[in-house]
């Protein structure tokens, strides 16, 4: 993990095209935390033009946040052009193993090729068909080693499994990686964890080990967050700071401060 930064200079350079279909509780945040990073967000959610946009973008980011019947059937179209052409989906499941609603629509997502799965431990544990206990958005409790589930998750997709946390989980089920990086005050400010999946999606577009891309994502995002908090006076004032520190990150922090450990 000698080349985070590179990867961090790739997405600056090339300023790929990230197009959501995503949350609109945080739809703001995630085309914010793109354009930060260098990328090029478009919220593109209607029916009528997700294939179009999919096929001019670099990245798909797929977010079932604020779930309805109309997006899904954008998301099947986006994903589906995605396929054919070749270029990263990440689907961030919030929600899922909170309703049979949610559950389904995921199956039905799930029947394409998707990249990068992501979500907290409950989120993802249920999207591999694990029975949980959640607490509708935030992570609930999952009986059995996580580390174990996302790569056996990973198998079997033949994808990444990115699991977030206190410590967050990266694997394509042969490697994985847990990163250390990050503060307590994510964890307070709503939109934190779709932000991180639009960062995914960012670094899925200029880089094609997909695992290796999650994991330099991860790794720039948090230690923003790190930065942002030292001089936050809270949730508010931290929000505004991580763009900020954002923008500002060098190879010379980044070396620094990441805390990556392959397992």
């Amino acid at each position: 993990m000698d080349k985070i930064y590179e990867a961090l200079e790739k997405v600056r350079k090339q300023s790929p095209l990230i197009h959501h279909i995503t949350n609109w509780v945080t739809v703001s945040d995630c085309a914010d935390i793109v354009k930060v990073f260098g990328g090029s967000p478009v919220m593109a959610h209607a029916k009528e033009e997700a294939a179009d946009m999919a096929s001019i973008s670099a990245a798909v980011v797929i977010n079932i946040g604020t779930l309805n019947t109309f997006t899904i059937d954008a998301m099947k179209l986006a994903v589906s052009t995605a396929n054919k052409k070749g270029i990263p989906v990440v689907l961030d499941a919030v929600g899922v193993g909170a309703t049979k609603f949610r559950n389904d629509m995921v199956k039905e997502l799930l029947k394409y090729k998707i990249d990068v799965i992501k979500g907290n431990s409950s989120e993802v544990a249920a999207a591999a068909g694990i029975s949980v206990t959640t607490k509708g958005v935030d992570s609930g409790h999952v009986s059995g080693n996580m580390i174990e589930i996302a790569k056996n998750f990973a198998n079997e997709r033949e994808c990444v499994v990115v699991v977030t946390g206190k410590e967050d989980i990266c694997t394509n089920g042969e490697n994985t990686f847990l990163i250390k990086n990050g503060t307590p005050m994510m964890s307070k400010v709503v939109g934190t964890g779709c932000m991180a999946g639009s960062v995914i999606g960012t670094f899925c577009a200029v880089e094609k080990d997909y695992l290796f891309a999650s994991a330099a994502a991860l790794v720039c995002f948090e230690i923003a967050a790190e930065n942002a908090d030292k001089t936050s006076e809270g949730p508010g004032t931290f929000k505004n700071k991580l763009f900020d520190k954002i923008s500002t990150l060098s190879d010379i922090s980044i070396n620094k401060m990441k805390k990556i450990e392959k397992i």
